[in-house]
């Protein structure tokens, strides 16, 4: 019964999970706020980490990085953070992170990412996250994205071809959903996962009208060059996701699956760098 057994067939068809029960099963799990946006007498606001961020910016380093607010089609107020990590970038990462982080705990890997690329890097926290507002959605997600799209077009004047969107892990569901309706100049699906209910009944064929996080039915539609990147050991959302998110995906360029690696530790192994540098700074240029 594509995929399921008999009692999980009939709980489906007797009272059906609804999208948010799904989005709850993967477990939005906001951590203890790491940073606190702190204004000065004009509004301008500034990044300040706390001890739990476990990373210290440099007063040389805080130049260069701008805090801010920005609200959503929902309502909600979302923190976004722009670093300028070097004077000479062609293109802008917009990052959307994993599950149980949020910008203080990114920052150091935005830092180290958008040096070691040669990018500038655009974060965000998801509603609920951080010091954004309102709680966390599937919703949310989609219209969390739109936000800082918005506000890194029209604040900084990038251009969707100079911007690469950045999917990491519940991170690529917005990203999908951005990327299907907008062209850029590339897109990067780290540890992607197929939907929601893939993830929670791993043993799920179909795409189920309920279902929630439906990137499955949205990467068709992506027609920017796309890099996928999966563990191979992945215990969370497991590599047949990876491998079927690449193979739906029409600009899929050639994927990089991290042997042995599993959901929390790919950019520990030499190749994850290796493979980024050489599709941004070499491949985008062809």
């Amino acid at each position: 019964m594509n995929g399921l057994s008999f009692s999980e067939f009939c709980c489906l068809f007797c009272c059906p999970p609804c999208p948010s029960r799904i989005a709850a099963k993967l477990a939005f799990i906001p951590p203890e706020p790491t940073y606190e946006f702190v204004s000065d007498e004009s509004g301008k606001c500034s990044f300040a980490l706390s001890e739990r961020a476990e990373w210290q910016f440099t007063e040389r380093e805080k130049e260069f990085i701008d805090a801010f607010y920005t609200r959503t089609t929902r309502g909600n107020r979302i923190a976004c953070v722009f670093l300028r990590c070097c004077s000479t970038a062609r293109f802008t990462i917009l990052f959307s992170h994993a599950n149980a982080v949020d910008l203080g705990q990114m920052s150091s890997f935005y830092w180290g990412l958008g040096t070691r690329m040669n990018c500038n890097v655009f974060g965000y926290d998801y509603s609920g996250y951080g010091v954004s507002g309102g709680k966390p959605s599937e919703k949310n997600l989609y219209a969390d994205i739109d936000a800082a799209w918005q506000a890194l077009r029209t604040r900084y004047g990038i251009s969707p071809e100079n911007i690469i969107l950045y999917g990491q892990s519940i991170g690529t569901v917005p990203t999908v959903d951005l990327a299907a309706r907008y062209e850029v100049g590339a897109v990067i699906l780290h540890s992607p996962l197929i939907s929601g209910m893939k993830v929670a009944f791993p043993n799920t064929k179909r795409t189920w009208f309920f279902d929630a996080f439906p990137s499955i039915d949205k990467v068709p539609k992506v027609m920017s060059p796309t890099l996928i990147i999966h563990g191979t050991q992945d215990e969370v959302i497991d590599f047949s996701h990876g491998l079927t998110i690449f193979e739906k995906c029409p600009k899929a360029v050639e994927p990089l699956w991290v042997e042995g690696a599993g959901h929390n530790d790919v950019e520990l192994y030499p190749v994850y760098l290796e493979r980024l540098k050489q599709f941004i700074t070499i491949e985008l240029d062809n």
